[in-house]
């Protein structure tokens, strides 16, 4: 088991996603970052699809019932642990640590970016729904999010933690530039909506979560009020509600929506790390 003795502001247990199940409403969702909890799954000896927890922005404290491997990967922050009255010991992003039973561990708050991924050695072994362990915090299946005192089972180790010193992740971008494909509904904008998509500058609202990065900035400008008959929405959708803010979908997205989308991103995943006032700038797909 592992007990949590803190669970933060938001940790959820994630793997790589429910797909295959749009066509009955259900999202993918899934870890934000899946090549972050890939990583972490390998370094402890995991299957890679194993599920994980995703830990967001304020860290979380963990006490394991039995020797474990334990590895973080994502937003870079202060890791301790500690076994019985023995003095804390430092752990690191990046690398596999081996906890023994009993051990506390502490993961800090995220230093930069948002959000760390942790992988233990035999994966979190909550019951899955539709072929996943992932929480979708939009539609409610999956285990919810931790709350103090919570016990997560674990599964049977696969194999040894990885022999590496460390791991190198991806860097954590200070400005976003993100690749826009032309989205369904061009006509419900007017001519220059696009080129102002495309060069202004937008910046990450705090309004921002799994379900979408919401931007503030300049509005996109449309040429046709009001809403549409629900269509199908997906992963990297930039919908433009009436405010003209755009909302960029990620993870747990609706599978329709009603409001028209102007583009569709190659690439969500950078978004997952992008803490509020982050810029966010758009351009086409280089030819």
């Amino acid at each position: 088991m592992i007990e949590v003795l803190r669970a933060g502001a938001l940790t959820t247990v994630q793997d790589q996603g429910r797909p295959g199940w749009a066509h009955l409403g259900v999202p993918r969702s899934g870890a934000l970052d899946p090549a972050a909890l890939r990583l972490a799954n390998r370094l402890v000896g995991n299957d890679e699809r194993a599920a994980g927890l995703e830990i967001t922005m304020t860290g979380c404290v963990l006490r394991v019932t039995r020797a474990v491997a334990v590895a973080l990967t994502g937003a870079p922050a202060d890791v301790l642990w500690r076994a019985g009255t023995a003095q804390s010991r430092p752990g690191d992003v990046g690398r596999p640590l081996a906890l023994p039973a009993g051990a506390v561990l502490r993961v800090g708050p995220a230093r930069a970016g948002v959000r760390t991924w942790l992988a233990v050695s035999g994966g979190i072994a909550v019951e899955p729904v539709l072929g996943s362990r992932a929480t979708d915090t939009l539609s409610g299946l999956g285990p919810p999010p931790l709350r103090d005192g919570d016990r997560l089972p674990l599964g049977t180790p696969a194999g040894p933690p990885a022999p590496v010193d460390l791991a190198v992740m991806r860097p954590l971008p200070d400005e976003l530039r993100l690749t826009v494909r032309p989205g369904p509904r061009q006509d419900w904008f007017t001519p220059e909506a696009p080129d102002l998509l495309c060069h202004g500058a937008y910046t990450v609202s705090p309004d921002s979560n799994r379900v979408g990065a919401r931007l503030a900035g300049a509005a996109v400008t449309r040429a046709v009020a009001g809403e549409l008959p629900s269509e199908g929405l997906v992963l990297g959708a930039v919908q433009v509600p009436p405010d003209g803010r755009p909302l960029v979908f990620l993870a747990d997205h609706p599978t329709t929506g009603g409001y028209p989308v102007i583009g569709v991103v190659d690439d969500v995943t950078a978004l997952a790390q992008a803490r509020p006032g982050t810029t966010v700038t758009f351009h086409g797909p280089q030819r």
